[in-house]
């Protein structure tokens, strides 16, 4: 029997997974799961709602082990891949144990990124990205009071809020004019900080952090305008990398990540990569959406194809789409998805109610719909999102898009 080794078993990898049982690969092929946390595959999503106290530990978990075990899978957890040997068909882990390969995906994922800061060493400063550092931050929030947390995106934001509902004074540092400033225009990006604010959050944009101070654990940052806050947790969600380590040293081609085709090859014909850890056509991913769409394009390939392809195979190749977000803050209601910026080519329609608090911007271009911003009420965001996608002509709904689907559908 054949065997596949997947390295890495995040999100993207357990899609993968339940693709190919889906599709009956695993009656034919071995298939081994190689993750270095402790735990199998979680919903790394839903972190910022368990650290906030609104979901138990176990309601994370992906797959039980009961799973792996009926579908044949051997689920290694808490033993880190650290070198593949091409030539060798096999992958090396730190326990010394050699698991070998006909094919290999690499799903390593993304780190985060930690800033070469003076102080950022001291006990108390880290970044937010696993389960790991979830129980870290639960762990320091049980005796801090205080903490600041660098990075006005989703996950700073996520991170920031949770802490405060455990009680903590959380201070948010935000380089840019605005928050979330690559999925809100500053209209929405100002009625988000007002109502994070009423919710606590000391939120201070146009701000950067110069230098983490304390002797061994962290007391205060010092910012670029000379000012100081007290901390005792540092939280750091200033973006990610891919993490190509495992690939670069095996000669794989990479840039800032691992290059594939939109069959989610590597330049080894035995070897793909998905995820966050993948490049396509120069574009990284930093959300799992993308890995999913690629989980089910690998699926077809592994299980349609016998031997390594070469040239274009008989499944439809991955293709990047528009990405819609949301933010997970119990009591804010926004969606994004598009184009969030106008420029000379388009034109915005824009409804606001500011008794409700409730915003639209809707960029169009073309008579298409190429972006939209929702906050307040943000059901309609998922109608909008189709509409991007389909590219649908919006010309006879033009005057009532703004207010959703019932109008435009009354039209």
């Amino acid at each position: 029997m054949k065997k596949l080794v997947i390295v890495g078993h995040g999100m993207v990898a357990q899609r993968l997974l339940e693709r190919l049982v889906e599709r009956g690969f695993c009656a034919h092929w071995q298939v081994t799961v190689i993750g270095e946390e402790p735990q199998p595959a979680y919903n790394r999503i839903m972190l910022s709602p368990f650290l906030a106290g609104e979901m138990a530990a176990d309601d994370l978990s992906l797959a039980g082990a009961d799973w792996y075990a009926a579908h044949g899978v051997r689920c290694i957890s808490g033993n880190a891949a650290i070198v593949i040997d091409r030539g060798g068909r096999s992958v090396g882990l730190a326990d010394g144990e050699q698991v070998p390969f006909d094919r290999l995906v690499i799903a390593t994922g993304a780190q985060a990124l930690m800033p070469g800061l003076p102080g950022t060493g001291l006990e108390g400063v880290q970044v937010f990205r696993d389960r790991g550092h979830c129980d870290a931050l639960l762990s320091c929030a049980q005796s801090a009071t205080s903490a600041v947390v660098v990075g006005g995106g989703f996950l700073g934001l996520e991170a920031a809020a949770a802490l405060a509902k455990r009680g903590l004074k959380v201070t948010v540092l935000h380089r840019s004019g605005h928050l979330l400033n690559r999925q809100l225009d500053r209209t929405a990006g100002g009625m988000l900080q007002r109502e994070l604010a009423q919710q606590g959050l000391d939120l201070r944009c146009n701000s950067q952090i110069q230098a983490i101070e304390g002797q061994d654990r962290v007391e205060s940052v010092l910012l670029n305008d000379g000012s100081r806050i007290k901390a005792e947790q540092v939280v750091f969600a200033t973006g990610i990398k891919p993490r190509i380590d495992l690939a670069t040293a095996a000669g794989l081609a990479c840039d800032r990540g691992i290059e594939v085709d939109p069959w989610l090859r590597t330049s080894d014909s035995n070897i793909f990569a998905l995820g966050e850890c993948c490049q396509r056509a120069g574009q990284t991913y930093g959300l799992v959406e993308p890995g999913y769409r690629q989980a089910e394009v690998l699926a077809a390939l592994l299980t349609e194809s016998n031997d390594a392809p070469d040239g274009a195979p008989g499944v439809p190749g991955y293709q990047d789409e528009a990405l819609a977000t949301r933010l997970k803050i119990s009591g804010i209601e926004l969606f994004s998805c598009g184009e969030i910026e106008p420029d000379d080519s388009t034109e915005s329609l824009v409804y606001h109610d500011q008794e409700l608090r409730h915003y639209r911007h809707l960029i169009v271009r073309n008579q298409r719909l190429v972006g939209a911003i929702l906050y307040g009420d943000a059901r309609e965001g998922p109608w909008y999102f189709d509409q991007v996608q389909k590219g649908t002509d919006i010309s006879t709904i033009r005057q009532h898009l703004a207010f959703g689907s019932a109008w435009c559908e009354a039209a």
